[in-house]
């Protein structure tokens, strides 16, 4: 299967490269859009802020590039970063405008919930609770636990798009979102041990199976 990582200059490359190529995949880290197109699925990660990553994908005209990727139905997966960029907005730095495939914006953690304050970022491992399962998560993982490094989260999202979240100090974060062929991980699933391991193995069988 040939994966293609979408390179628009804010991402771990290097890291979601080698975890795909150890579960057997044919790897390219490009933003060349007819290399892109010969792939089976993507895959879009990201690593800072939000507005720089749009103005990125606008540059590049990747932001088009991936509205054409979702009116074709064909399967995306957003890593981190890459999984806010692809809901409708974001209150980082300066509101930006998103790529709208999920219902929901983007928010930073406030420090404080009912009236007790907590860690920010979010950083260390949380258990996943699945409340959808995508027909690609057919059976339960014998891990429970991933790892996450963030600031912001997704708020005011579709529960139907919903498939796994984390509760962080009485908040629901959401970890897995998927709509039609568009999946987004909030975690690294790379440097997430087991079940990391487990779920982009999946996904990628998920893939497969289309």
């Amino acid at each position: 299967m040939k994966i293609g990582v979408i390179d628009y200059g804010m991402g771990n490359l290097f890291s979601v490269e080698q975890a795909l190529k150890r579960l057997g995949c044919d790897v390219i880290v490009t933003a060349d859009v007819n290399e892109l197109d010969a792939t089976d699925a993507l895959l879009l990660p990201g690593v800072g802020a939000f507005p720089d990553a749009m103005k990125r994908l606008a540059d590049t005209k990747l932001d088009s590039y991936l509205q054409k990727v979702k009116a074709e139905n064909r399967p995306l997966l957003g890593i981190c970063l890459g999984m806010q960029l692809l809901f409708d907005d974001s209150d980082e730095i300066s509101p930006t405008k998103g790529l709208g495939f999920f219902t929901g914006s983007i928010q930073r953690f406030s420090g404080v919930h009912e009236g007790k304050p907590y860690r920010v970022p979010h950083m260390g491992w949380n258990e996943l609770v699945v409340t959808n399962r995508p027909v690609w998560l057919k059976d339960e993982a014998q891990a429970k636990h991933v790892y996450f490094v963030h600031s912001f989260y997704a708020t005011g999202m579709d529960a139907n798009e919903l498939v796994a979240y984390a509760d962080y100090h009485g908040i629901q974060v959401p970890g897995i979102v998927a709509n039609g062929s568009i999946t987004g991980m909030q975690f690294h699933p790379e440097k997430s041990g087991e079940l990391g391991v487990y779920l982009l193995n999946q996904w990628l069988k998920g893939v497969a199976a289309c």
